[in-house]
């Protein structure tokens, strides 16, 4: 194959790659074509010059190529060999010199890239550990086959027994064997050629100085793109002075697994050869070379891809617990089971083994394989030969599976039935028939690890090194240039400036790096166009003599290898100008003994914008030393530097930083950040002051660890690509790589001191002697001091007194486990000397809970040791526990130094066993790699888990991805379009997904791994009116006993925040329920699929408060009745009606509490919603943590959170306060200090969530509003007084209810003409055809109602029915009824309605009597009306039967109480109090009094509260509370303080609690009293209970 098609099938992307690395496009088409001029005379020049030695040699080298290839077997690895007509190289007896690449003249004959070899043979290990296998292609013995080897230059010998240090990453095999020889026939050279000199006769120049016109370079190009033939390169003739370098080899290492090679196209597996810049007279010739090396060349990441395969054997596929195939139905906490025991369930079960589905009725505590067992014995005859095990239940509806040994109560499922009422339906079937499509495979487990798995899947490309055949197109031209250089006698000049072009060039293409080396020589060359700082050769005529020449060239070519190895090095480029080895062990030092302070050299920053040099000035580093974000010493800084133009913009500094630190002094995850800082120029015309007030600005910063993964102490140059600085970030975590994602950025060159020895940190041992002490025997300032410290819950909060007082009194804390990451976060240093200490702690410290071993995995614990004691404290967390908190886990990743982790290994583990973790896991790290600074990181951990997951879950993530990309394009078009045609962009862009499943038969949505769909059903799709358009589609569900799924897709909004608010809220919940407290809170899924675009989950049965209030009309949010009427259309019965009651009352206190915490804003009445069943729940999370929605300059959210006077209306019953209502605060209030108990673990989950990049969690100032809701400092009693004044704070917010009515006007806009109008009391709409046609109307009666009202009796009778309905309507409900129809109709088409005002009593019987004969005349027109009037369904559906038609006697209201009232017989009610009696203190809360009587002139009564201790004859110890505003049923939780109470006092003291009505004129009634004795308080116990009230002197009341 010819030069040019190589470079035409291989090199088409590394050119636009080089376009990327700076390269412009006239060098690029200057390279290329004096790269074609170079080959034209040299083909031409050949072919004068006679062609018989290398038609001779060509001879032999093909009678050895066809016996090698004659005599190998089949199996084959593709690899270069030598061409027919190649001369073979000369026996290599000396040293290898680094060098260049060129052109590899083996490539250009047919095939001339691939042979057949042996396969794969186990080899002893060489002498000597390597980094890598050496991966030359041939292994080559010398003439006499004496085997005695070398290695290539700098590489020092290699001693004996080395262990291997990393295992090699997909070795290629000896060629040595049996079958292939040991060495080629020598060439025909006699004496070996010295490389340093150079011999016109042997190197002759190609081209002449005069031959090339540089005015044709266009005309190159188009010829070049012309051509189609292959274009060869020096095929026959002279070929000294070009040949390829070959080594002898050692055998590659032993691998830990016999790996299969992965086959590779020829294009990637070709070696490049170079052509050198021959200097010297010896005859053998030699070539630089650019080795091909694996993917995983860098050595973390071979060593990371080692340890996936150590960790993937431990999961063969053949364990089929850890190798389901299927996803697990999960299971809930031990804590959250004990709520359905004892519980009966109701479960139907649909087999194909049986016709009828069998229904039981198990109680909570049955096992899954005993409900299996016992519907086997309905369905089979013979139970001998069955095994329950053989079987499984299968959730009717989704694709997951109930584990066998589970209870019944103890599945998430079945708990989710139990609170919705909804039936429990399983589907039997045989384990053998289902589909195990996602699990493992022989050939996954036979599969080499490898990070090349990820690239489908990704959506951001992974970073573009120069390729291969590139450079080496690049290195030719150097080479080229350089030869004219030397041979030139006249126009110096021009050969100098193009060998600084052929330089620039190829420094461009290397990330546009200019070493020193580079400048150095260059500064020899005098001045050229491209060139012009004033460091250059002033005397040109130097260069007049040859040795002078070649002393330049010399000095160039070694300063260009060094950089390609730079390049190579720094950017893991898959070739290398060296074969990979690892130097012979150096010695090692520990660091802990090394007392050298730590200095390094900062050279210059490369790739400065051209901007930068016309904006900034005085640009300095700032370089600072850290450890887990704290700083180790002040920062230090570099001299002030302008802009320099070498080849390219750079400032260099080349100036030595030193840290008043010694190595010893280093923890071992130190990091070294350095920051770009200049100063802005002032714009022109600036007067003094403001060029005086010039401010300097961040422009970058880069962090690296000072140890390696290895650690060992960094050493050699480094290039470190700078990160640019974005102000106001400072919450977010750095990541400690450099930034060589972006093609563009700024280029740090460093050089850290290199030695003879490694400096190693290794892990000392924990201390021998670690105190413990009790809490008790600090004394008691200690205790109250230490105390307040542990009450800050989280390290942010700690000042250095804190930290001090922590760690000196660190032996008395122990006690308290989560008062660990508190004293590791007090720790002065974490240096080597001090670790044993350290871990000594962590050794003897009480094992953590999995929720406080979160708080080890914030960034200010970046110790490998005490990271993976933290996991291990982890390890036994359940699934559905893990599920919980794997967002956080995932964002712990960017804290750990290293790719590879006791983290990373923990997730993989996990996810290796358990389907669900797998999806969870796969799309949390796919939406990470939005993040750029990342990105790398988050790649190779994504490979890892693909790589372990195996191949179907890989095609399963694979057609997920897929059906995202398709919705985001369809959401895209459907927000782009005008409203009026969005609905029918929306169907054409679905039917893009007809396509997707007609490819794929099914799909798991990301949602869910259990929703397994076939299809969409466009009809049932639409979107909504909100600013984003949210998608709403329905899929059709591959399960035929499921429904179909609904879900909402959005694009454009992040859904990152919804899915952390509401993680945090369902983990609120499963602590309520684990303390015994169900409030029946409604959580539903919500995952991000990407940056702006993710999945929400539909619930069913519920609307928004705003559909409910407006069918009040548009000012239905100031009514306080619509959500009752709501609730009672939709559950008739009072059994119903209360139950949804207590549902709506429940989950109304758990909202009120969550959103208060998580200071969820911009709270309207569209993102409030409630279910049929009372459930009320919040959607729409875009404000939190009190980033107010704001109106102008006025916060939309006023209120501490959402409660109105129409929520209020539904607990109470009514618009008056009942006990109901004592209820619902002491169910806010209780879940309130229940949370707080947790308030570390909360914090703990928003701290790691920091650097996630949602704009609203950000810096500590967030968190802050957290544990500021959470007021962790104060006391239980406290925490309820607090938050009852929340409550009334809410409650009496009129800015809630405007905030409602704004948003109902601003929503008119968006509402649809094809919205029908309903009615309000009306559950559902009924028609003409459905209920039969009504033939006439008669109001006969009118009768008395509940609420002292009227309705009035409908007589319906309807054609082809005998039976006559009557249906109660009220003169409200038939003016709804009016005010409806007209919103259908012109008003000509209606008949007229009666007025709504009278005059005098509007309740009264008169009224009603006239009103009957008015309804009469109406309803009689309106039954005779156009047809489209009288048959419309508005009319059919007013007058079909409620429930409460059908009731015998009034209309029933509300039900005024429920079951949990107060008693009947209580006169003058009860008062609810709280006593406790702590420190000489008596602490007594007035919480709630029920049941007071009405005033004498039938109103409510003002109450409060007045106490007295007795026996108290002066009446000093009176105590009162506020007064309430009309009420029976007051609230106060209100604490009164009496202090300095002996407690011997106690058994003689006793309350006198009266209850005094607030009247005018300091005329206050007695309500009530009672008289309490505090015999029965027992001192440091709460004594809470209900006490009577009587009349004054009643024996009631004493």
């Amino acid at each position: 194959m010819s030069a040019a098609q190589t470079q035409k099938e291989g090199g088409e992307a590394g050119w636009g790659c080089l376009e990327a690395l700076g390269l412009s496009q006239k060098e690029l088409v200057l390279a290329e074509a004096l790269q074609m001029e170079y080959d034209a005379l040299s083909r031409l020049k050949q072919d004068q010059s006679g062609t018989q030695t290398g038609t001779m040699t060509g001879q032999a080298g093909s009678r050895t190529a066809s016996q090698t290839r004659s005599k190998s077997p089949v199996p084959s690895i593709e690899r270069p060999h030598l061409a027919p007509n190649q001369p073979h190289p000369a026996p290599t007896g000396g040293g290898l010199q680094r060098g260049l690449s060129g052109s590899d003249s083996s490539l250009n004959q047919p095939g001339g890239s691939q042979s057949p070899c042996s396969p794969p043979a186990r080899v002893p290990p060489p002498q000597g550990g390597f980094k890598e296998s050496l991966y030359i292609l041939d292994s080559l013995g010398d003439s006499h086959g004496s085997g005695s080897g070398f290695l290539p230059k700098g590489f020092p010998s290699l001693p004996d027994d080395v262990p291997p240090a990393i295992p090699p990453r997909n070795p290629l095999p000896p060629l040595s064997g049996p079958e292939n020889p040991p060495f080629l026939p020598p060439r025909g050279s006699v004496a070996p050629r010295d490389v340093n000199l150079f011999t016109p006769d042997v190197d002759r120049p190609k081209v002449s100085s005069g031959e090339l016109n540089y005015d044709n370079i266009n005309d190159s190009l188009s010829r070049l793109n012309g051509q189609q033939g292959p274009r060869g390169r020096r095929v026959n003739g002279d070929q000294s002075g070009k040949p390829v370098a070959r080594s002898k080899t050692l055998p590659p290492q032993v691998p830990p697994r016999t790996y299969v090679p992965v086959p590779k196209s020829n294009k990637n597996q070709r070696r490049v050869s170079a052509d050198p810049v021959s200097l010297g007279s010896r005859m053998n010739g030699f070539g630089y070379e650019l080795f091909q090396v694996s993917e995983e060349r860098d050595e973390e990441v071979a060593a990371f891809c080692h340890m996936l395969d150590v960790l993937r054997s431990a999961y063969p596929h053949s364990d089929r617990s850890k190798n389901a195939g299927f996803v697990w139905s999960p299971s809930v906490g031990h804590e959250e089971l004990h709520q359905g025991l004892g519980v009966s369930v109701k479960v139907t079960i649909i087999s194909e083994h049986f016709r009828e589905p069998l229904t039981f009725t198990c109680d909570g505590s049955s096992t899954v394989d005993l409900l299996i067992y016992q519907t086997l014995c309905y369905a089979q005859d013979d139970l001998d030969h069955l095994d329950v095990d053989d079987y499984l239940l299968k959730v009717c509806g989704q694709d997951e599976f109930l584990h066998n040994c589970q209870t019944l109560a103890g599945l998430e499922f079945v708990q989710q039935c139990l609170k919705f009422d909804w039936d429990v339906r399983l589907f039997l079937t045989k384990r053998s028939a289902i589909n195990t499509e996602l699990s493992r495979t022989k050939e996954d487990d036979e599969t080499a690890s490898s990070m090349n798995h990820s690239i489908l899947l990704q959506e951001r490309p992974i970073k573009q090194t120069v390729t291969r055949e590139a450079l080496t197109l690049l290195l030719d031209t150097f080479h080229n240039e350089a030869e004219s250089f030397l041979l030139s006698e006249v126009e110096l000049p021009l050969h100098v400036e193009r060998l600084v072009q052929s330089v620039k060039a190829l420094c461009s293409s290397l990330a546009a790096v200019e070493t020193p080396d580079v400048t150095s020589a260059l500064n020899q060359l005098p001045a050229c166009p491209c060139r012009l700082q004033p460091k250059v050769l002033k005397d040109a005529s130097v260069l007049a003599v040859r040795e002078n020449r070649e002393k330049v060239v010399e000095k160039l070519t070694a300063a260009i290898l060094d950089l390609v190895e730079l390049y190579c090095s720094t950017f893991n480029a898959n070739f290398h100008p060296t074969p990979q080895s690892l130097s012979s062990t150096a010695p090692v030092q520990e660091a802990g003994h090394v007392t050298n302070v730590l200095s390094f050299n900062v050279y210059a920053a490369h790739r400065i914008p051209i901007t930068w040099a016309a904006s900034y000035e005085g640009f300095f580093l700032s370089c600072s030393l850290t450890h887990g974000g704290a700083e180790l010493c002040a920062p230090q800084h570099t001299s002030k530097q302008s802009v320099s133009k070498y080849l390219f913009h750079l400032v260099v500094w080349d100036q030595r930083v030193c840290f008043p630190v010694q190595i010893n002094q280093l923890p071992r995850e130190s990091q070294l950040t350095v920051t770009l800082y200049a100063s802005c120029l002032p714009p022109p015309g600036a007067d003094e002051k403001g060029k005086q007030r010039r401010s300097i600005e961040a422009l970058g910063w880069v962090t690296m660890p000072l140890f390696n993964f290895r650690h060992v102490l960094t050493c050699g140059r480094k290039l470190l690509g700078l990160w640019p600085s974005t102000p106001g970030r400072t919450g977010n975590a750095r990541s400690s790589s450099p930034n060589f994602s972006q093609p563009d950025s700024v280029i740090l060159q460093v050089d850290f001191p290199t030695s003879s020895f490694e400096v190693r940190f290794s892990t000392p041992s924990p201390a021998d002697f670690c105190p413990q002490y009790d809490f008790s025997r600090l004394d008691a300032v200690s205790q109250i001091q230490l105390q307040d410290v542990l009450h800050k819950k989280a390290a942010f909060w700690l000042t250095a007194e804190d930290k001090r007082l922590l760690w000196e009194k660190k032996a008395f804390c122990q006690a308290e486990s989560a008062a660990l990451p508190l004293v590791l976060a007090s720790a002065p240093c974490w240096q080597w000397a001090c670790l044993p200490d350290i871990y000594a702690l962590l050794r003897q410290w009480a094992c953590l809970g999995h929720l406080d071993a979160l708080g080890l995995l914030h960034a200010s614990f970046p110790d490998q040791e005490l990271r993976r004691t933290a996991v291990q404290w982890m390890d036994s967390i359940s699934e559905p526990e893990l599920l919980d908190f794997l967002p956080q886990l995932v964002q712990a990743l960017k804290y750990e130094c290293y790719l590879d982790s006791s983290l990373v290994r923990f997730l993989l583990r996990r996810a290796v066993g358990d389907v669900r973790i797998a999806h969870y896991l796969f799309w949390l790290l796919k939406d990470n790699l939005q993040d750029s600074q990342f990105s790398a990181r988050y790649q190779h951990l994504l490979a890892a888990l693909l790589c372990c997951v195996g191949r179907g879950l890989r095609d399963e993530f694979d057609r997920q991805c897929w059906l995202v990309s398709v919705l985001a394009k369809v959401a895209q078009k459907v927000r782009d379009a005008t409203p009026s045609s969005r609905q029918s962009v929306l169907r054409d862009g679905l039917e893009e997904m007809k396509q997707f499943f007609s490819v794929n038969s099914s799909c798991r949505l990301p949602l869910n791994p259990a929703l397994l769909v076939r299809g969409i059903n466009i009809q049932s799709c639409s979107f909504f009116n909100s600013n984003a358009v949210p998608l709403k589609l329905s899929f059709q569900n591959l399960d035929p006993l499921g429904d179909n799924v609904n879900v909402i897709f959005k694009s454009g909004d992040d859904l990152r925040q919804d899915m952390l608010t509401l993680q945090i809220i369902r983990i609120m919940n499963k602590i309520w329920i684990q303390e015994g407290l169900d409030m029946r809170m409604v959580i539903f899924k919500c995952f991000s699929t990407g940056r702006g675009r993710g999945m929400v989950e539909m619930i069913p049965q519920a609307d928004t408060l705003r559909k409910i209030q407006v069918e009040h009309g548009v000012t239905g949010s100031f009514k306080d009745r619509p959500l009752a009427d709501w609730l009672q259309k939709h559950n008739p019965t009072d059994e119903q009606y209360d139950k949804a009651v207590e549902n709506f009352i429940y989950s109304c206190a758990g909202c009120c509490v969550a959103t208060y915490i998580l200071g969820i804003c911009d709270r309207h009445n569209d993102n409030i919603m409630l279910k049929t069943s009372g459930h009320m729940f919040h959607i729409d999370f875009g404000k939190f943590l009190g980033h107010a929605q704001m109106f102008g300059n006025i916060k939309r959210d006023r209120a501490p959170f959402v409660f109105t006077s129409d929520m209020a209306y539904v607990i109470n019953g009514g618009d008056k306060p009942s006990s109901r209502f004592h209820d619902f605060v002491d169910l806010c209030c209780e879940a309130y200090n229940l949370i707080r108990k947790h308030t570390h673990l909360f914090l703990n989950l928003l701290g790691l969530m920091l650097s996630c990049g949602i704009p609203e969690l950000s810096d500590l100032e967030d968190l802050k509003y957290v544990y500021d809701a959470l007021r962790p400092h104060e006391s239980e009693a406290d925490a309820t007084m607090y938050f009852t004044r929340l409550i009334e704070s809410s409650l009496g917010s009129v800015a809630t209810k405007l905030n409602f009515f704004i948003h109902n006007l601003a929503q008119m806009k968006f509402a649809s003409s094809e919205d029908r109008p309903t009615l309000s009391f009306a559950p559902r709409v009924h028609t003409a055809r459905s209920d039969g046609l009504i033939r006439s109307l008669y109001i006969c009666r009118h009768t008395r109602t509940a609420s002292k009202g009227y309705a009035f009796v409908v007589k319906v009778e309807r054609e082809g029915q005998q039976e006559t309905l009557l249906v109660q309507r009220t003169f409200e409900e038939f003016h709804e009824l009016h005010s409806k129809l007209r919103l259908m109709f012109p008003s000509s088409k209606l008949p007229s309605f009666p007025s709504r005002f009278v005059i005098g009593r509007s309740r009264g019987e008169a009224t009603a009597d006239r009103r009957k004969d008015e309804l009469n005349g109406y309803v009689w027109h309106l039954i005779h009306a156009a047809p489209e009037v009288a048959q419309c369904d508005l009319v059919y559906t007013f007058f079909h039967p409620l429930p409460r038609d059908e009731r015998a006697g009034p209309t029933p209201g509300k039900p005024a109480d429920i079951s949990w009232s107060p008693a009947a017989g209580k006169e003058l009610g009860e008062v609810k109090l709280s006593i406790s009696y702590k420190n000489d203190k008596l602490f007594i809360m007035v919480m709630h009094i029920r049941g007071l009587q009405p005033l004498q002139d039938g109103t409510d009564p003002d109450p409060y509260v007045k106490l007295y201790l007795l026996p108290d004859p002066q009446k000093t110890s009176k105590r009162k509370t506020k007064a309430a505003r009309r009420t029976c049923n007051p609230t106060y939780n209100e604490m009164l303080v009496y202090e300095r109470i002996p407690r011997g006092d106690l058994d003689q003291r006793v309350i006198h609690l009266r209850v005094l009505g607030d009247g005018a004129f300091w005329e206050n009634t007695l309500l009530g009293e009672t008289f309490i004795p505090l015999k029965r308080l027992v001192p440091g116990q709460h004594w809470v209970d209900w006490h009577q009230l009587g009349a004054a002197g009643s024996d009631s009341a004493h």
